[in-house]
């Protein structure tokens, strides 16, 4: 068997990595930049497996299991196991606390921590006395750009071919199966393609007149320069003030934040580049003060590194992954909303399993890319809305 995966970011080297686990034949990856150039060198890291629904919870426990196994297999990379906190804004029926009964069945650990346990754990934490968390015991967080070096060159010892500087043009097709990829440099045959190119899968698959029910939102993260004091804190989903933030490698600390009245952006060209995108000094001035209190201790804090990336949500808020709608050969994988890089793991055994297999070891037919109602679906891409209304309103919900 010979399968093409079209992406270099996490989610395609985590679908490489497990075919060639699988001993599935020739594996050859491809990637219009350098590899992990795009959304992925932009991610938090942040990982949680405390999630919404049953289906992203087993995933994440996947995803976990598999994180601990790659920071011990795989040269350069590391897992840091701090635990990650959720902090709730409600308390009530409508919070949090409404999913424990899933995470008690479903063997999900977790912690309720008020104000007073959180910050005797963690002192450099400010947090108001109403204050309540979420706590992930087994969680924590990756530097990305380390996990995505350390996975390619993982990979090329596996014997998977990646391509970089090739940019996918179409999947040729026979009949109805696709029989490969039309790259910049030509044709590669295969068996079976995965398309993992993140937001720029939404353009690619509308060769198949399908397009996927998603919206695009700018998202940006911060790393300040090291700080004067050992940062130790968890890994933090501040729910209630739109961020999340964490230690970073250097004794700094990374924090990621919204800017929720920014309205969608439309699915990029091919030759789109991230460091293209930018983010209003106003608005980064007014949610990093308004995030960075959480460490009074060691701000005020200086910015060192800004990048600026591209989310995906789907109409559901759920991910697209699985075989594509009437096309015979091709698995998509995608719209993992703000949590790329926490499912990438388990997204790639699960794509790794559609295309060899043809089913896959966990029911993910929630993910499944046909599940939408066709006209829901376009009224839902045909609609314009902000980035706050999608995350607080149609799709209220957990962060990594």
């Amino acid at each position: 068997m010979r399968i093409v995966v079209a992406g270099g970011g996490v989610i395609g080297l985590s679908t490489a990595f497990h075919l060639a686990d699988r001993n599935a034949g020739a594996v050859i990856l491809v990637e219009k930049g350098p590899i992990g150039d795009g959304s992925s060198s932009r991610a938090g890291g942040i990982i949680t497996g405390l999630m919404g629904t049953e289906t992203a919870v087993r995933a994440r426990k996947i995803s976990l299991e598999l994180f601990r196994r790659l920071s011990r297999e795989v040269d350069g990379y590391t897992f840091h196991d701090v635990g990650t906190l959720n902090l709730a804004a409600d308390q009530g029926a409508g919070g949090p606390a409404r999913m424990l009964p899933l995470y008690d069945r479903l063997d999900a650990p977790y912690e309720v921590l008020d104000a007073d346990e959180m910050r005797r754990r963690w002192p450099l934490m400010a947090v108001p006395d109403d204050a309540w968390s979420l706590y992930d015991p087994i969680a924590g967080y990756s530097e990305p750009d380390e996990y995505v070096a350390a996975m390619a060159a993982h990979l090329r010892k596996l014997g998977v071919e990646i391509r970089e500087f090739e940019p996918v043009l179409e999947f040729p097709m026979r009949g109805d199966r696709v029989i490969g990829v039309r790259t910049g440099a030509g044709m590669i045959e295969a068996d079976v393609v995965v398309c993992a190119s993140h937001v720029w899968s939404i353009r690619l698959l509308e060769q198949f007149g399908w397009r996927m029910p998603s919206k695009v939102f700018v998202h940006q993260r911060y790393v300040s320069t090291p700080v004067p004091k050992p940062v130790i804190l968890p890994a933090v989903n501040d729910h209630p003030r739109r961020g999340y933030y964490r230690p970073a490698f250097g004794n700094r600390v990374l924090i990621g934040i919204e800017t929720p009245d920014r309205e969608e952006e439309p699915p990029p060209e091919r030759d789109l580049h991230l460091s293209s995108l930018s983010v209003d000094p106003e608005i980064r001035r007014r949610e990093l003060d308004r995030l960075q209190y959480v460490v009074p201790e060691v701000a005020p804090l200086s910015w060192e590194i800004e990048k600026v990336g591209l989310l995906a949500y789907s109409a559901d808020g759920e991910p697209i992954l699985g075989p594509v709608p009437g096309v015979r050969g091709l698995i998509c994988a995608g719209c993992f909303h703000s949590g790329g890089f926490a499912y990438n793991p388990s997204a790639g055994l699960l794509a790794a399993e559609w295309a060899t297999d043809g089913r896959t070891s966990i029911d993910v037919s929630a993910f499944a890319p046909d599940r939408f109602d066709p006209l829901q679906a376009r009224a839902f891409i045909q609609s314009r809305i902000r980035h706050g209304e999608y995350r607080h309103g149609l799709h209220a919900g957990g962060r990594h």
